[in-house]
């Protein structure tokens, strides 16, 4: 595979892998034993690592939420813990989950090859990327790759916002557009009536394809076969973890 067609292979697997702690009934009571329910879990948790910033900060490295949802979010969640801690504590789930659900015996080469692909990429635009990547790595395979997974889901998703925004979509038009529509605008708690995504979907298509064309920079550091390997285990460790 050449670096651009691992990105977009890459791309569910990731996805799904990288925020599967976040759905787990364990995260949620971990966060609710914390004092952080819910929405401040996880704006607190995923953005902490920016620092002990303002709201606007936060919803700006994000992008595709609607300001007063990360600003009562984030501000809710201060109230209980700082965002270091908030971060901290969301990387322990994140690592916790990996350790009960990445039990494939490819564990160990994936998280070197992830690790790679992730320690050779450029921050440059993608903070909330930045600030996982900072974060310390635990020693086991499975909570590695956990944390891994996380990270280089926060950098396709850095760079997606750029490519929508870079073809003049709203947030809010590039969540219509996308594959799972109003069923994610309603996730991401966008008040209702939704404008029709139909206008915006070809642009949406066109920060798809630029989102893959940035992503292969860091795939290149891969060789071919290692690209290879790399999506083979990745599918491998979604089939295990589902």
């Amino acid at each position: 595979m050449t670096p651009e067609e691992t990105a977009a292979a890459a791309k569910d697997p990731v996805g799904a892998l990288g925020a599967g702690f976040m759905f787990d009934p364990t995260t949620r009571d971990t966060g609710r034993a914390a004092g952080l329910r819910s929405k401040p879990l996880y704006h607190r948790g995923r953005g902490g690592v920016l620092g002990e910033t303002e709201a606007d900060v936060v919803r700006a490295a994000f992008v595709f939420f609607p300001p007063a949802v990360v600003s009562e979010s984030w501000t809710a969640g201060r109230q209980v813990l700082s965002a270091p801690a908030s971060a901290a504590l969301y990387a322990t789930c994140c690592e916790e989950w990996g350790r009960a659900h990445l039990t494939d015996p490819g564990t160990g080469r994936l998280a070197e090859l992830l690790g790679r692909v992730v320690d050779g990429a450029d921050p440059a635009g993608v903070p909330v990327f930045a600030g996982w990547r900072a974060l310390p790595r635990p020693d086991d395979a499975a909570g590695r790759l956990a944390l891994l997974l996380m990270t280089a889901r926060e950098l396709r998703g850095g760079l997606h916002g750029l490519a929508v925004l870079a073809e003049g979509l709203t947030p809010l038009e590039a969540v219509l557009a996308g594959p799972y529509g109003e069923g994610n605008a309603r996730f991401f708690d966008w008040p209702e009536p939704y404008p029709d995504p139909a206008p915006h979907r070809e642009a949406w298509e066109r920060a798809e394809a630029t989102t893959n064309r940035l992503m292969a920079r860091a795939f290149s550091v891969l060789d071919e076969a290692e690209r290879d390997e790399l999506v083979a285990l990745l599918g491998q460790a979604q089939a295990a973890a589902s």
